[in-house]
């Protein structure tokens, strides 16, 4: 094995880190997706305040998500994010709305509401939930785009990938993309309420209703996560032969959770884990730790995905119109300069995850309570 392989295994690794880190942190849109339930205002004020301790982080991760993306695997950036705007536009407009709502929703002077700000809040809950779902939903299930090397030397068009006329809208309507989707929003919301009950000091009907979410929540998530663990595992997936050729295999995933046995293993710990957090919760009228049981166990089961989308010589961004365009971690990363340089620079990452968790402990060392939210001007 060469040296730049093993740093694309490297940085394919650390992406699925990041990946993982962020769909546990979507219980922020989850949360928000929830707003416009039967609460009252101190309740959502809230609920508000509890997210926005958070949705920092939420944001940061996505953007550093796509940073190292971009940095080790330049050829999925440009063919996901240049070719399929509309969907990726979709997914930044929605975050734009969360940035403005917490920064304005209790402001002085605000001539529109917090209630204005909550649906602005609710949308980009549903939306980026379920739009970010349907983007990763391509890694496994394939996406319309071609990609041509030889056209850089074209300078009426020097465009090396080129996606189907739609640019990514098609991929919203395509119904196995959006089960992913609404089991990430559906995650997202089970997660937001074992945070809430986490999180939030004894309000017992607060506390009563958030568990209530949890099995409601939990319930159709765990529907929707078997039956995208069932088109996942029976579908089939590019393989790279030898020769450096592609061709479509059946049972592509199911094989490679087999003969990498080991993220098999972690996957089912993942999943156990993410079940044992959501019953526990339900069925333990005063345990309040599901959070870290469920969020530990999507961070293990979001690795294990795309371990098993990129390694073992799968095409973890297959292409619908030529399977010979799809790409892989080894014709689509950096070059071995750029993946070393980068390499020296993730040697800081470990210090960064300390210092998230030092500031997460410090912005919960006081739970949130409704007199807290009805004496302050301090909040969201």
């Amino acid at each position: 094995m060469q040296t730049i392989e093993y740093l694309q295994d490297y940085w394919w690794l650390l992406i699925s880190v990041l990946g993982g880190a962020l769909v546990f942190l979507l219980f922020v849109l989850g949360g928000q997706s929830m707003l416009l339930c039967r609460n009252n205002a101190t309740d959502r004020t809230m609920m508000v305040n509890a997210l926005g301790r958070k949705w920092e982080l939420t944001f940061t991760t996505l953007v550093v998500f796509g940073g190292a993306f971009f940095a080790s695997f330049p050829l999925f950036y440009s063919t996901s994010f240049g070719g399929a705007y509309w969907l990726w536009m979709l997914i930044l407009f929605s975050f734009i709305l969360q940035a403005v709502s917490y920064e304005f929703r209790s402001k002085p002077g605000n001539i529109f509401g917090t209630r204005t700000y909550d649906t602005f809040l609710f949308v980009n809950g549903c939306v980026g939930c379920v739009l970010l779902g349907v983007a990763v939903a391509m890694m496994f299930f394939g996406a319309h785009f071609d990609v041509v090397k030889t056209n850089i030397l074209d300078s009426a068009s020097p465009v090396i990938s080129t996606w189907a006329p739609s640019h990514g809208f098609e991929a919203i309507f395509e119904w196995k993309n959006l089960v992913l989707g609404f089991t990430v929003l559906f995650l997202a919301r089970t997660l937001a309420s074992l945070y809430f009950i986490n999180c939030i000091a004894n309000d017992a009907e607060f506390i009563k209703r958030q568990r209530r979410s949890v099995l409601i929540n939990g319930s159709i998530f765990t529907v929707l996560f078997l039956l995208f663990a069932f088109l996942l595992l029976t579908a089939k997936g590019v393989e790279v032969a030898p020769d450096g050729t592609m061709q479509w295999v059946d049972y592509k995933y199911l094989n490679n959770l087999i003969e990498m046995w080991p993220v098999g293993l972690l996957f089912l710990i993942g999943v156990v884990m993410v079940l044992w957090g959501i019953i526990t919760t339900v069925i333990l009228t005063k345990y309040r730790h599901g959070i870290w049981f469920s969020g530990i166990g999507t961070v293990i089961v979001v690795i294990c995905l795309l371990c098993i989308a990129g390694y073992n010589s799968t095409a973890y961004y297959p292409s619908l119109q030529d399977v010979n365009a799809s790409l892989t971690i080894r014709n689509s990363s950096s070059s071995l300069f750029t993946l070393k340089v980068m390499s020296w620079v993730s040697v800081i990452t470990p210090f960064v995850i300390a210092y998230i968790a030092y500031v997460w402990h410090k912005m919960n060392a006081t739970p949130i309570t409704p007199e807290e939210m009805n004496s302050t001007d301090h909040k969201y």
